[in-house]
Protein backbone atom coordinates (compact mmCIF):
# COMPACT_ATOMS: atom_id res chain seq x y z
CA UNK A 1 0.00 0.00 0.00
CA UNK A 2 1.16 3.70 -0.91
CA UNK A 3 1.63 6.16 2.27
CA UNK A 4 -0.28 9.00 2.04
CA UNK A 5 0.69 12.22 3.74
CA UNK A 6 -1.73 11.19 6.65
CA UNK A 7 -0.14 8.01 7.09
CA UNK A 8 3.67 9.89 7.27
CA UNK A 9 2.22 12.14 9.64
CA UNK A 10 0.92 10.05 12.03
CA UNK A 11 4.12 7.57 11.72
CA UNK A 12 6.13 10.93 12.54
CA UNK A 13 4.03 11.67 15.79
CA UNK A 14 3.93 7.75 16.58
CA UNK A 15 0.29 7.35 16.59
CA UNK A 16 -1.69 3.95 16.25
CA UNK A 17 -3.18 3.45 13.41
CA UNK A 18 -4.12 1.37 11.00
CA UNK A 19 -4.78 1.72 7.12
CA UNK A 20 -7.64 0.56 4.70
CA UNK A 21 -7.47 0.23 0.70
CA UNK A 22 -10.78 0.33 -1.25
CA UNK A 23 -11.20 -0.39 -4.53
CA UNK A 24 -11.96 2.86 -6.77
CA UNK A 25 -11.15 4.05 -10.02
CA UNK A 26 -8.96 7.26 -10.52
CA UNK A 27 -10.49 9.68 -9.37
CA UNK A 28 -13.64 8.77 -9.33
CA UNK A 29 -15.31 9.51 -5.53
CA UNK A 30 -17.21 7.13 -3.89
CA UNK A 31 -19.41 8.27 -1.22
CA UNK A 32 -19.20 7.57 2.33
CA UNK A 33 -22.40 5.34 2.56
CA UNK A 34 -20.27 2.70 -0.27
CA UNK A 35 -16.94 2.58 1.93
CA UNK A 36 -18.54 1.26 4.90
CA UNK A 37 -19.80 -1.52 2.88
CA UNK A 38 -16.70 -2.19 0.82
CA UNK A 39 -14.66 -1.96 4.57
CA UNK A 40 -17.68 -3.89 5.77
CA UNK A 41 -17.79 -1.73 8.91
CA UNK A 42 -20.33 -0.06 10.67
CA UNK A 43 -21.26 3.20 8.80
CA UNK A 44 -21.71 5.06 12.01
CA UNK A 45 -17.51 4.84 12.95
CA UNK A 46 -16.68 5.50 9.01
CA UNK A 47 -16.82 9.76 8.94
CA UNK A 48 -16.45 12.07 6.50
CA UNK A 49 -14.57 15.15 5.98
CA UNK A 50 -16.32 18.42 5.04
CA UNK A 51 -14.92 21.70 4.81
CA UNK A 52 -17.19 25.25 5.47
CA UNK A 53 -16.81 28.84 4.94
CA UNK A 54 -18.20 31.79 7.15
CA UNK A 55 -18.76 35.32 5.68
CA UNK A 56 -15.55 36.48 6.82
CA UNK A 57 -13.63 33.57 4.83
CA UNK A 58 -12.12 31.69 7.40
CA UNK A 59 -12.45 28.12 6.65
CA UNK A 60 -13.61 25.67 9.36
CA UNK A 61 -13.83 21.35 9.48
CA UNK A 62 -16.30 18.92 10.41
CA UNK A 63 -15.53 15.30 10.87
CA UNK A 64 -19.25 13.74 10.54
CA UNK A 65 -20.52 9.95 10.38
CA UNK A 66 -20.76 9.42 7.01
CA UNK A 67 -24.99 8.56 7.05
CA UNK A 68 -25.19 11.87 9.06
CA UNK A 69 -25.99 15.19 7.87
CA UNK A 70 -24.38 18.22 8.80
CA UNK A 71 -26.06 20.56 10.70
CA UNK A 72 -24.72 23.89 10.08
CA UNK A 73 -25.86 26.09 12.56
CA UNK A 74 -25.16 23.59 14.88
CA UNK A 75 -21.85 23.98 13.47
CA UNK A 76 -21.41 27.11 13.28
CA UNK A 77 -22.67 27.68 16.97
CA UNK A 78 -19.68 24.97 17.81
CA UNK A 79 -17.11 27.39 16.20
CA UNK A 80 -18.55 30.44 17.79
CA UNK A 81 -19.27 32.14 14.14
CA UNK A 82 -22.67 33.80 12.81
CA UNK A 83 -22.97 31.48 10.26
CA UNK A 84 -21.31 28.54 7.53
CA UNK A 85 -21.80 27.68 4.53
CA UNK A 86 -20.27 24.11 3.02
CA UNK A 87 -17.27 25.29 0.22
CA UNK A 88 -17.60 24.70 -3.71
CA UNK A 89 -16.26 21.60 -4.51
CA UNK A 90 -13.70 23.68 -6.71
CA UNK A 91 -12.80 25.46 -3.60
CA UNK A 92 -11.58 22.57 -1.85
CA UNK A 93 -8.20 21.68 -3.37
CA UNK A 94 -6.98 25.14 -3.63
CA UNK A 95 -7.97 25.70 0.55
CA UNK A 96 -7.39 22.42 1.56
CA UNK A 97 -5.09 20.40 -0.69
CA UNK A 98 -7.25 17.34 -1.21
CA UNK A 99 -10.20 16.45 -3.22
CA UNK A 100 -13.64 15.54 -3.42
CA UNK A 101 -13.78 12.01 -1.34
CA UNK A 102 -9.91 12.18 -0.31
CA UNK A 103 -10.27 15.31 1.99
CA UNK A 104 -8.52 14.34 5.87
CA UNK A 105 -8.88 16.42 8.75
CA UNK A 106 -5.08 15.45 8.93
CA UNK A 107 -2.81 17.26 6.43
CA UNK A 108 -4.23 20.23 5.31
CA UNK A 109 -2.54 22.57 3.82
CA UNK A 110 -2.89 25.24 6.60
CA UNK A 111 -4.69 23.41 10.01
CA UNK A 112 -8.33 24.74 10.35
CA UNK A 113 -10.48 24.79 13.21
CA UNK A 114 -12.12 21.11 13.73
CA UNK A 115 -14.96 19.78 14.81
CA UNK A 116 -15.60 15.82 15.62
CA UNK A 117 -19.01 14.89 15.76
CA UNK A 118 -19.07 13.92 19.24
CA UNK A 119 -20.55 10.80 18.26
CA UNK A 120 -16.84 9.39 17.57
CA UNK A 121 -16.07 9.37 21.00
CA UNK A 122 -18.75 6.25 21.30
CA UNK A 123 -16.21 4.16 19.71
CA UNK A 124 -12.70 3.05 20.27
CA UNK A 125 -11.14 4.20 16.90
CA UNK A 126 -12.49 5.92 14.09
CA UNK A 127 -12.49 5.37 10.31
CA UNK A 128 -11.98 8.36 7.88
CA UNK A 129 -10.25 9.04 4.70
CA UNK A 130 -6.14 8.90 4.68
CA UNK A 131 -5.85 11.62 1.95
CA UNK A 132 -6.53 10.18 -0.95
CA UNK A 133 -9.59 8.19 -2.73
CA UNK A 134 -9.22 4.24 -2.20
CA UNK A 135 -7.22 4.67 1.39
CA UNK A 136 -8.67 5.04 4.95
CA UNK A 137 -7.49 5.35 8.22
CA UNK A 138 -8.61 3.89 11.30
CA UNK A 139 -7.62 5.67 14.93
CA UNK A 140 -8.61 6.73 18.31
CA UNK A 141 -10.17 9.96 17.94
CA UNK A 142 -8.94 11.27 20.59
CA UNK A 143 -5.12 11.13 19.42
CA UNK A 144 -6.47 13.32 16.49
CA UNK A 145 -5.80 15.82 19.51
CA UNK A 146 -1.86 15.37 19.11
CA UNK A 147 -1.66 16.48 15.80
CA UNK A 148 -4.64 19.07 14.79
CA UNK A 149 -6.84 21.65 16.69
CA UNK A 150 -10.16 19.52 17.56
CA UNK A 151 -12.98 19.39 19.69
CA UNK A 152 -15.78 17.19 20.03
CA UNK A 153 -19.06 18.74 19.54
CA UNK A 154 -22.44 17.49 18.24
CA UNK A 155 -22.82 18.67 15.05
CA UNK A 156 -25.36 16.87 13.09
CA UNK A 157 -28.83 16.94 12.44
CA UNK A 158 -31.08 14.65 14.60
CA UNK A 159 -28.80 14.13 17.55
Amino acid sequence: MEKTNVMRILDQKKIKYQTYEYPHEDGVCVDGEAVAKLLNEDPNKVFKTLVCVDNTKHYYVCVIPVLNELDLKKAAKAFSVKSLDMIAVKELLPITGYIRGGCSPIGMKKQFPTIIDKSGLNYDNIIFSAGKIGYQVEMNPKDLEKIIRVKFESITRGE
